[in-house]
């Protein structure tokens, strides 16, 4: 017997999709200002160059990458209990305020990572960040069937990223000035203005997440003994289901593989500009406000690119433009070629991750909205997985050849086999009129 029951709510409502949008307004101040401009490059410039850990005598940065590949790991293994728990219990929202606590804690936390001694301290709050910001996504996500009409999937879920970067530009911008003027702020030590960063993120995640969190549906929430047994049945039911859906399952596979590239692409360009080119952190954040401004805009272009030659079309421009970026990254030698190239990152970029998200939302069956959760929950694990394999093959290139530059010809393979594998997937899914 089923625990739960879902409040209907009317789609396409302007405050509702506002507040969906604000949550990543809210959470991509980690992504931008932590995972992508700040902390990769105070890590490398606050550790060694080999790291001995069980025994082994690991690089700073293919250390990073295997950091970010062990957290992954877990999200792998705990999203599908969460997942399938939040269909069957309706209590998506709690989850939702769960992973943003951790998360914004994870980033306040940071502040105490100030020396080779508390490598590890920096480390581990880095990982309950990650935790925090990836696994409450596969619940938002999850929301937008319940908020628009299939044919607003690509518009609401581009605005959604566009928040997202405006918001966390905001931030970076605030951010930047405290470290490049930290005196107007009472601050003598530059590192400390770094350091304090890191909780502004904090505040701000938990803050703004407060909006989402008032106008989102509600659930009626229900609870027993059993209900993680039940949430994983909900889970393998909607696996099965996937499996189904051959034009699904083939655009999954597709997914995989370029997925690997992107979020390897956006975990560890900060640290490839450190160490290959010695950018310090006040020019990787002028290079990353280049980079989230084109992403706006690049949302919205392949919005309409979307719109008017399917997502089919658009999906595969974009994995051109990928390949065409790791190509000249492995050339890449002075700061000048690196700024034409996180140009070409930020047109894709926003592009890239909401073109996809609306992509499999079309995809989904259309009468069925009690397995959104386990739906989302294997889009999200998909992806995760998909870091897991991109960040540790970085990585393991990395250690082994003793460079990062060979590691970007592996990603570029990566988005050749996602563009291979996406011209299986049939195109005439992914339109849809105004009125279906």
């Amino acid at each position: 017997m089923k625990i739960i029951e879902k409040m209907e709510q009317p789609l396409n409502r302007e405050k509702i999709i506002r507040g969906w949008a604000f949550f990543d307004w809210a959470n991509s101040a980690f992504a931008l200002v932590i995972s992508v401009a700040i902390f990769p490059a105070y890590f490398i410039n606050h550790s060694p160059d080999f790291v001995s850990v069980l025994g082994a005598e690991i690089s700073n940065s293919a250390l990073f990458s295997y950091t970010i590949s062990f957290t992954y790991l877990l999200l792998v293994i705990l999203l599908p209990f969460l997942s399938g728990l939040a269909d069957y219990s309706g209590k998506r929202m709690t989850f939702l305020k769960i992973f943003t606590l951790v998360g914004s804690i994870g980033c306040m936390l940071l502040f105490f990572f100030n020396g080779v001694d508390r490598l590890f301290w920096g480390l581990w709050c880095f990982v309950l960040a990650m935790i925090g910001f990836d696994g409450g996504k596969v619940f938002y996500n999850s929301y937008l069937p319940l908020i628009c009409s299939r044919d607003r999937y690509d518009k609401v879920s581009a605005m959604g990223f566009a928040y997202g970067y405006i918001g966390s530009v905001i931030l970076l911008i605030f951010n930047l000035v405290m470290i490049l003027y930290p005196s107007w702020f009472g601050i003598d030590d530059p590192n400390l203005a770094i350091r304090i960063s890191f909780i502004t993120v904090g505040l701000w995640w938990i803050g703004f997440a407060q909006i989402p969190f008032a106008r989102l549906p509600k659930e009626k929430e229900s609870w027993s003994s059993s209900a993680w047994k039940k949430g994983l049945s909900e889970l393998y039911q909607a696996y099965q289901m996937i499996v189904d859906r051959k034009n699904l399952l083939r655009f999954l596979y597709s997914f995989f593989f370029y997925s690997a590239g992107v979020q390897t692409v956006l975990y560890l360009a900060s640290t490839f500009a450190e160490k290959e080119l010695q950018f310090g952190t006040t020019g990787l954040i002028v290079v990353i406000l280049i980079l989230q401004l084109l992403a706006i805009g690049g949302a919205y272009l392949f919005s309409a690119v979307s719109q008017k030659r399917g997502n089919k079309a658009a999906i595969v421009i974009m994995l051109i433009i990928w390949i065409v970026i790791c190509a000249m990254a492995y050339f890449v030698h002075d700061k000048g070629q690196f700024y034409v190239l996180a140009a070409l990152v930020g047109l894709v970029m926003g592009g890239i991750q909401s073109t996809s998200r609306s992509t499999f939302a079309k995809l989904l069956p259309k009468a069925d909205t009690h397995h959104d959760n386990s739906y989302f929950g294997f889009y999200e694990i998909l992806e995760k997985l998909a870091i897991v394999f991109g960040t540790f093959s970085f990585g393991l290139i990395d250690q082994l050849s003793g460079g990062m530059r060979n590691s970007i010809l592996i990603l570029a393979l990566y988005f050749v086999i996602g563009l291979i594998l996406l011209f299986r997937v049939r195109g005439d899914e992914l339109k849809f009129s105004v009125n279906q």
